[in-house]
């Protein structure tokens, strides 16, 4: 893994439009989408790690 990951062409194209509709964003807009970004983020950590406990055979015990 000596080369750095980069992102195909078409990852780099949604990013760029991505950025486009941000930077049309009022400052209360992108706080409240950053905030809800954060969120999604958390849950998909979540849920990656209970997916990898269930392919162990570790039962979840509630805690993260």
């Amino acid at each position: 893994m000596d080369q750095p990951i980069q992102l195909s062409l078409e990852q780099q194209f949604s990013l760029r439009s991505f950025e486009t509709q941000v930077a049309q964003m009022s400052h209360e807009q992108a706080q409240q989408f950053l905030l809800k970004l954060y969120e999604q983020m958390m849950l998909r950590e979540v849920t990656y790690k209970n997916l990898l406990k269930h392919q162990w055979g570790i039962e979840p015990n509630g805690m993260s």
